[in-house]
């Protein structure tokens, strides 16, 4: 059976992709995870120079996931390549780098610095952290400033672009569109919702930041919608995210329209997941005698259901 998939000009030999912020810069997992065998890692978010992030509290655990604030801390691009990058090569990692601006010069920049290095398969553009101030929300949540940062980034790069998209909007389709318009290869989506939780002895937020973003199975329902919406819009692949923790989920993902998908969170819970989802997705394909997994993508009827009940694997 055939795993590969294609983003853009990229082939990847299976949809599992790591998702930012939640797996480290691919290296932190190396003695528990062979990281040629994902699709592809993508690294923390990076700015052009070092960053702090938040201080703590940055983490609380909610019902059916969690919030974070970490406030995109990062070693900046510069150290990424000189550190970690070599790194990866030697894993034979298929890195995408998380690109992250407080202006759209240095997006480009950025970019361009990445361009530059060798090893680097493709660039996830992040406009959608919910938990900074400054820079990647506001173009994130305007049709105009998306159009604007990924086309700014297009003309600086010869890489892959693939906006992350945020589901901090009313129409996040509109957004797919906006990037595709401007020349993306790809877009991700979605990033976490921003949400917030109190201490209720002390009446105090739980986070130093008082909101953060919402990752985990809570979002998955809506996160499998708002894939299914860009898919009626754009032609682009879709690199779709949010509360994956099993076979089951990846594949209603690619049901939905995506080519690929992200796991995050449940990294924190199963560092072992890569390969029981992997496994789970080639016994779906066994049983439903499926040869090629790019035949999913988008397969799902959306005709009314009428009292069928849905089949339940055993090893999804």
């Amino acid at each position: 059976m055939d795993l590969s998939v294609r983003i853009g000009s990229l082939t990847l030999p299976n949809p599992l992709i790591a998702a930012s912020g939640c797996f480290g810069y691919g290296l932190e997992y190396e003695q528990v995870v062979d990281l040629s065998t994902l699709g592809a890692v993508v690294s923390k978010g990076l700015f052009l120079k070092e960053r702090q992030g938040h201080p703590p509290p940055r983490i609380v655990e909610t019902p059916a996931g969690m919030i974070n604030a970490i406030g995109l801390q990062g070693i900046g691009v510069h150290r990424f390549v000189k550190e970690k990058l070599p790194q990866l090569r030697a894993h034979g990692a298929r890195t995408f780098v998380n690109v992250c601006g407080s202006t759209l010069d240095e997006y480009v920049e950025v970019c361009k610095v990445l361009s530059q290095a060798e090893g680097v398969s493709a660039i996830e553009l992040n406009i959608s952290c919910p938990n900074i101030k400054e820079g990647g929300i506001q173009f994130g949540c305007s049709l105009t400033g998306t159009y604007e940062v990924v086309s700014a980034v297009r003309k600086a790069t010869h890489l892959p672009v693939i906006p992350k998209l945020t589901p901090n909007v009313t129409d996040v389709a509109s957004f797919a569109r906006a990037s595709e318009d401007a020349g993306a290869d790809a877009v991700s989506l979605v990033n976490t919702f921003l949400a917030m939780a109190i201490d209720v002895e002390t009446r105090r937020p739980t986070i130093s930041n008082v909101m953060g973003g919402l990752s985990g199975p809570a979002i998955r329902p809506i996160a499998v919608r708002m894939v299914w919406e860009c898919y009626q819009l754009v032609k682009i692949p879709i690199i779709g995210m949010g509360g994956i923790t099993n076979a089951r989920d990846a594949i209603e993902f690619m049901l939905a329209g995506a080519t690929a998908v992200q796991i995050g969170t449940q990294n924190f819970v199963d560092p072992f997941v890569w390969g029981k989802v992997l496994a789970g997705i080639e016994d779906y394909m066994t049983r439903h005698k499926v040869e090629r997994l790019s035949d999913l993508i988008g397969a799902f009827d959306p005709s009314p259901v009428r009292g069928d009940k849905p089949v339940v694997g055993t090893n999804l």
